[in-house]
C-alpha cells in the first residue's frame, strides 16, 4: 500500500473562514443599526404617547377644577344664607326670652322672631365637579396637598354638616320644639284681620312649668344653633383656602 505522505493533503484552504468573519460582521453592524433605529423609533412613540396622555389628563385635571371652583362658589352663597339664618335664629331665642321674662321688646318683629325661632335649615353643595373627579381617578390630581383637600371637604366637612342640619336629632327644631312651645306661647298672641301675628299680650301669662320648659328649649336651640355656626366658619375658611389652591394650580 502507497503511504502518501500527509504534507501533500493537508493542502491550504481558500481564505474562507475570513470571508465569513467579514460578513458576519457586516451583518452585525447591519442588525445593530436596524436594531438600534427600531428601538429608538419604539421609545420615541412610547415617549410621545405618553406626553399626550399626560396632556389630557392635565387638560381634564384643569376642566375639572375650574367645574369644582365654580361650584365651591355656589356652596359658600348657600354656607352664608344658612350661617344668616342660623344667627337670626340665635336672636330669636334672645327675643323670646326676653318676652317669658316681660321685658320690653320691639313687638314690630313679633311675627319674624316666632318663625324664625324653629327654622330649619338644608344643606346644599355642588358635587358634581368632585364626582366627575371621581369617576376620572382622584390621581389626576397632582398636587398631593389640593387632592388632600378636596377629599377633606367633600368626603368630611360637607358630610357633616348635611348630617348635623339635615339628620342630627336635636337641630330638627320645627319637629322637636314648635308644637310645644306654640302650645305654651299661642294664648298670648294677637292676630290681625289677615292672620298675621302682630302682638303679645303683656306681662305673658306662663306658670313655672311652662316657664322653665320655654327657658330650656330656647337654651338648647340656641346652643346648637351656635355649635353649627363654629362648624359653618371654619368650613367657610376651607373653602376660601381650597378656592386659593385651585387658582393657583390652574394659573401654573
Amino acid at each position: 500500500m502507497l503511504s502518501i505522505p500527509l504534507l501533500l493533503i493537508h493542502k491550504p484552504l481558500p481564505n474562507i473562514d475570513k470571508n465569513i468573519l467579514e460578513l458576519k460582521g457586516k451583518n452585525w453592524k447591519k442588525y445593530s443599526f436596524e436594531f438600534l433605529s427600531i428601538f429608538i423609533a419604539v421609545i420615541s412613540a412610547f415617549a410621545l404617547n405618553n406626553w399626550n396622555d399626560n396632556r389630557k389628563d392635565k387638560k381634564a385635571e384643569q376642566k375639572i377644577l375650574i367645574e369644582i371652583k365654580n361650584g365651591l362658589e355656589k356652596d359658600l352663597e348657600d354656607l352664608k344664607i344658612n350661617n344668616k339664618g342660623h344667627k337670626r335664629g340665635i336672636k330669636a331665642c334672645q327675643f323670646w326670652r326676653d318676652v317669658i321674662q316681660n321685658k320690653e321688646v320691639i313687638i314690630d318683629s313679633v311675627q319674624l322672631r316666632f318663625v324664625e325661632l324653629t327654622r330649619d335649615f338644608t344643606s346644599l353643595q355642588n358635587n358634581s365637579g368632585y364626582e366627575t373627579l371621581k369617576s376620572k381617578g382622584l390621581e389626576i390630581i397632582e398636587n398631593d396637598s389640593l387632592r388632600s383637600k378636596l377629599i377633606s371637604l367633600y368626603e368630611y366637612d360637607y358630610y357633616t354638616l348635611r348630617k348635623l342640619e339635615e339628620e342630627y336629632e336635636e337641630m330638627q327644631y320645627q319637629k322637636n320644639y314648635f308644637k310645644d312651645i306654640n302650645k305654651i306661647l299661642a294664648p298670648n298672641f294677637v292676630f290681625d284681620k289677615k292672620g298675621n301675628l302682630i302682638n303679645i299680650e303683656t306681662p305673658i301669662k306662663l306658670n313655672k312649668s311652662d316657664k322653665n320648659i320655654l327657658m330650656s328649649y330656647l337654651m338648647k336651640i340656641e346652643l346648637n344653633r351656635r355649635m353649627v355656626l363654629t362648624f359653618y366658619k371654619k368650613t367657610e375658611k376651607k373653602i376660601n383656602n381650597l378656592e386659593s389652591l385651585i387658582e393657583k394650580n390652574i394659573k401654573r
